[in-house]
């Protein structure tokens, strides 16, 4: 039996006894975390595709440990402007054992009590609403044209003429 399961952002395929890497979790080593972004379910008898998730379907995991991974190196450059960075990360991980695929185990509740009487005797009461005040109608003031500018004619300037020197 295997599933995909979205954690993350991602999306993986595991399967009962798989181990895996993915982005932080709460928890501490040796606790038990639910993963129940279920979109995918496949056994035997075929495969079961949720829209966009299996509803009742969980993966119980055991956290293995809480790491780090590899360093990843970020390094910008803009040629000819002597200009340079270089930066480095570590994503936080968590390790996880999954441990099975199936239903979600439930809980029992325990019985409700009935509510308290000062409860019951308020609802009895119907509270009276105040009418919503009127508000006076405002005029609509006509929507101004914009003004029409006037455009300037540009008068063309007179042509000089050069005389040209006399031939002796």
């Amino acid at each position: 039996m295997f599933a995909v399961v979205k954690t993350g952002a991602k999306q993986y395929k595991v399967a009962a006894g798989d181990v895996i890497k993915v982005e932080k979790l709460d928890g501490d080593a040796g606790a038990k975390v639910t993963l129940d972004h279920i979109l995918m379910v496949g056994d035997d008898n075929g495969v079961k595709v949720g829209t966009p998730t299996i509803s009742g379907t969980v993966v119980t995991a055991e956290i293995l440990e809480q790491s780090r991974a590899a360093k990843i190196i970020v390094f910008k450059k803009k040629r000819r402007h002597n200009y340079r960075r270089k930066k480095g990360h570590r994503q936080q991980q968590t390790v996880l054992r999954i441990l099975e695929i199936g239903k979600p185990v439930v809980k029992k509740a325990a019985p409700k009590k009935a509510a308290p009487a000062k409860v019951e005797k308020a609802a009895e009461k119907p509270v009276a609403k105040k009418p919503a005040a009127k508000k006076p109608a405002t005029k609509k003031t006509a929507a101004k044209k914009p003004a029409v500018k006037k455009t300037a004619t540009k008068k063309t300037a007179a042509k000089k003429t050069t005389k040209k020197p006399e031939e002796k």
